[in-house]
């Protein structure tokens, strides 16, 4: 099995909702996302897939949420925009994403970091 992995960040605001603390207040984060995609097949030039690409479906991702405030979109009108809901989110975005333009490559796990510290991962 091969694995590889890109990192992209952006940055937004939210609040947890039902949290007791400061994080149940409106606050921000500089999000650090990790995206490791798995397959078996490697293409004619030694490639499980172009970081490149991978990049570019990421940020793809990731714009749409750049500066937003997270509470306001689709699904965290309802869903809390905890790391934990957005690494399942981004997961089930890309994974959609490589269907349908890399057959046997899958995503592996998404990692999302709030800080240098603390991460939230989702995975298979």
């Amino acid at each position: 099995m091969f694995e590889i992995s890109v990192e992209e960040t952006f940055s937004s605001g939210h609040a947890l909702r039902g949290y007791r603390g400061k994080c149940e207040n409106p606050h921000g984060h500089n999000y650090k996302v990790r995206v490791c995609l798995a397959g078996t097949e490697l293409n004619d030039i030694g490639l499980l897939y172009d970081f490149k690409d991978l990049k570019a479906s990421i940020r793809q991702e990731t714009e749409r949420l750049d500066h937003q405030y997270l509470n306001d979109l689709e699904p965290f009108r309802e869903l809390n925009p905890s790391a934990e809901n957005l690494a399942r989110f981004l997961y089930e975005r890309l994974g959609e994403q490589m269907r349908g333009q890399a057959p046997g490559i899958r995503v592996k796990s998404v990692t999302v970091y709030e800080t240098d510290t603390t991460s939230a991962v989702y995975s298979d």
